[in-house]
């Protein structure tokens, strides 16, 4: 047995550290797995070596691997030569060290899967898992053809978001200038026409605003990193994370359309596990923990006990209330009918196109939110504009 130190997430993202008596890494990771801990980083004090993340392959990288290791295997080359071909290919230095050295561990004879799950956070675990499930069946460039196609369609929808995003973004960048531009250019202009004694309320208010935004810029800098700082911490607090996230979910037409995307990426993710071939309850708890909604992990942490117990995935998911009806309907066919892989690829193709048209919502509903508020602000400094404007022509006439 040898000692191990970890840093480990639980289920609801809280960072827990300790030590751990096991054999090896994997024993390791069985052990705190079922305290609902998952790794993060460790260290062997036994070989007095540790294990860190050297690089974080991104999905597009993820999906570009997987194509090629499938390709070559296929064609009846071997893993470890595959290995050595797609690290020489590697062009980011970084990248090209994590793949020679899993090249090198694999080529001294440890299964991909184990030299894989030696680098935690190297890899989506969702990868990881697929790989060890490919090897165990002996369909290893089948699976990372599935994982190939499962990564490309994460990324799509990536783009997809960042498309979206590309005219909002635009049009806030656009109305902070227009406030700032009116507030320290257009508003002092018309605030010499008229005596501060003189001026209505709003005028006076708004003429306040200005000389705080010319004279104290600075303040408002401050202010605004304050509230960024501190909303990030209040963020990393796993009571008010979960909090938040729950909200989220609560809020009128938003907590519906990231329902059904939480659907449609949850569908996809145990259409491709289940199919690999592993077990349900991992299959879920893998699915559920890529949502990145504590809230969402904790409901379903009741299901999957639940279904320990012995009650059906269905009912368990319907528990939880956080996907619509209609799914969990299929989920209970495909049951009944013994074919919940197949059911389980038809949702995922449903539920992804509805997913991206709630993606598409949900950015929708930036727009006229941000046109609204231009709108009010300029409004209010028309409206303290006017008097000013009039005093002054009544001053000169």
């Amino acid at each position: 047995m040898k000692k191990f130190s970890y840093v480990a997430t639980d289920t609801s993202g809280k960072i827990v550290r300790g030590t751990e008596m096991a054999e090896d890494y994997q024993e390791l990771q069985q052990k705190l797995k079922a305290r609902n801990l998952y790794v993060t980083k460790y260290r062997d004090h036994g070989a007095n070596n540790a294990v860190d993340v050297k690089y974080k392959f991104k999905t597009k990288e993820v999906s570009f691997i997987s194509r090629q290791l499938a390709s070559m295997t296929s064609a009846g080359l071997s893993l470890v030569r595959a290995l050595h071909i797609l690290q020489e290919q590697q062009e980011n230095k970084k990248a090209k060290a994590v793949l020679l050295d899993i090249y090198e561990e694999v080529q001294k004879g440890k299964s991909f899967s184990d030299v894989l799950y030696s680098k935690p956070g190297v890899f989506p675990d969702m990868f990881v898992s697929m790989v060890a499930a490919g090897e165990a069946s002996g369909t290893l460039d089948q699976i990372l053809n599935r994982v190939s196609d499962h990564f490309a369609n994460a990324n799509k929808t990536s783009n997809k978001v960042k498309s979206a995003m590309i005219y909002p973004m635009v049009l806030l960048v656009l109305i902070i200038a227009v406030v700032v531009l009116m507030f320290t250019m257009i508003l002092p202009q018309f605030g010499s026409m008229m005596d501060p004694e003189d001026m209505a309320p709003l005028s006076a208010a708004m003429m306040a605003v200005s000389d705080s935004m010319i004279n104290y810029w600075y303040v408002y800098i401050i202010v605004i990193a304050v509230v960024v700082v501190f909303f990030w911490f209040v963020m990393r607090i796993p009571a008010a994370k979960l909090k938040f996230d729950e909200i989220v979910l609560k809020i009128p037409k938003v907590g519906k359309l990231m329902s059904t995307i939480y659907t449609g990426r949850f569908a996809r993710n145990m259409a491709n596990l289940y199919g690999a071939g592993l077990q349900l309850v991992d299959c879920i708890e893998k699915s559920v923990s890529v949502l990145g909604n504590t809230y969402v992990k904790k409901r379903f942490a009741e299901a999957i006990d639940n279904i320990k117990l012995g009650e059906s995935m269905s009912k368990a998911i319907e528990k939880t209330e956080i996907f619509e009806g209609m799914f969990t309907s299929i989920i209970f066919v495909g049951e009944e009918s013994g074919t919940l892989d197949t059911i389980l690829n038809k949702a995922a193709d449903y539920y992804d196109e509805e997913a991206d048209s709630a993606i598409g919502k949900l950015v929708g509903l930036m727009e006229p939110a941000m046109i609204v508020i231009m709108g009010v602000v300029i409004g209010l400094v028309l409206a303290a504009l006017f008097p000013m404007l009039y005093g002054g022509m009544t001053e000169v006439s």
